[in-house]
């Protein structure tokens, strides 16, 4: 068996009983599911090229469908998501919540079947992106979606939820569940109160990321990605928060007494704290509707 040999998949990444098609053949299928996640063709080139470096000799297949673990859209996708979680971590410039292209709001010169352009899709988080172009735009089913992104089905479909909203505005956004989202952050704010370093992180999602604008940077909430650089970015200023809704949502402002100049909006998703923005610009404050 040639070493570039891999499992055929169906359009869409569908794992079907297929013969062993050489890696070439699938390389334009991969390459497409690669650009629409990470938004440029040479990143795109090295995912794929990673995935084929790095995959097994496999033995002759069997009839019957091929095992997820050996099909190459994972892979693909695998390898993206590790990239999308690295772009977080060295973000270069602040995130403006308002700016169309980095919150990932509609482009309004795309028809309503078009699927958004790649530096749109710059405003979700790597877990969302990863849902909604696999499953949107490629038919990968939820199912096959979520041990990629290390969450449940329903999880992974509320992702893709959310994506498409903050996207297209094309359906209702996931209803919260705010009496539960309050738990959670007031959980949150306890243990950063009584510095339960262990309980901070409990709360926040594996691929939980920290979003600051540039006034709330120069506070000192720096933008930040993962459990352990999110919860030390803003550990000292929720310390010192009260509760307030966000937009509806549950989140904390700071200082605890005055006019709040620090406003942490959160993201909750199956109990862990999955996105918090940091906002301290007098014009992005201004344009929430806060109650504390």
């Amino acid at each position: 068996m040639d070493e570039n040999a891999v499992p055929a998949t169906l359009p869409g990444g569908l794992a079907g009983a297929l013969p062993a098609a050489p890696f070439e053949e699938l390389r334009p299928h991969l390459r497409a599911v690669a650009y629409r996640l990470l938004g440029t063709p040479e990143e795109a080139d090295e995912a794929v090229e990673d995935v084929r470096r790095t995959w097994p000799r496999l033995p002759p297949i069997a009839p019957g469908p091929v095992p997820a673990p050996y099909d190459p859209t994972d892979a693909v996708a695998r390898a993206c998501l590790d990239r999308l979680r690295s772009r977080e971590t060295h973000r270069e410039h602040p995130w403006d919540p308002w700016d169309p292209w980095a919150s990932g709001m509609p482009n309004h010169r795309n028809g309503p079947e078009e699927p958004p352009p790649p530096t749109a899709l710059d405003g979700l988080t790597p877990p969302e992106r990863l849902a909604y172009v696999l499953h949107d735009e490629f038919s990968v089913p939820y199912e096959r979606i979520a041990p990629i992104v290390e969450r449940t089905p329903a999880a992974t479909r509320q992702l893709a939820g959310r994506a498409r909203y903050r996207l297209r505005e094309a359906e209702e956004m996931p209803e919260p569940d705010l009496p539960r989202q309050r738990d959670v952050v007031a959980a949150f704010l306890t243990a950063a109160r009584s510095g339960d370093t262990a309980a901070v992180r409990e709360l926040l999602d594996p691929d939980v990321v920290l979003r600051a604008d540039a006034a709330a940077e120069r506070a000192g909430a720096a933008a930040a990605h993962g459990p352990g650089p999110v919860a030390e970015a803003i550990a000292r200023r929720v310390s010192t928060a009260r509760r307030a809704l966000v937009d509806g949502a549950a989140g904390l402002a700071w200082p605890a007494e005055g006019d709040p100049v620090l406003v942490f909006a959160f993201t909750v998703l199956d109990d862990r704290i999955t996105a918090i923005d940091a906002l301290a610009d007098a014009d992005h404050l201004g344009r929430l509707r806060l109650q504390l």
